[in-house]
């Protein structure tokens, strides 16, 4: 079971290491925070604890702050 990652230039198909496996897994291996990365599945807004189904596509996008 697989799911496509976007992530700046990485564009890759990879592995469901488990069903249960969540957004907040993915970014926490990653090593990314919520808190700086919006996340997508499927083109539409989820929160960290929506879980990723074979065949989706997670696009991950970069929060800037600026002042």
């Amino acid at each position: 079971m697989t799911f496509t990652l976007k992530y700046k230039d990485l564009n890759e198909k990879r592995e469901l290491p488990n069903e249960d496996y969540t957004i907040k897994d993915l970014l926490d291996e990653l090593e990314l925070s919520a808190q700086t990365v919006v996340s997508k599945q499927n083109g539409e807004l989820v929160i960290e604890d929506t879980v990723i189904q074979e065949d989706d596509e997670i696009q991950l996008v970069q929060i800037i702050y600026g002042g």
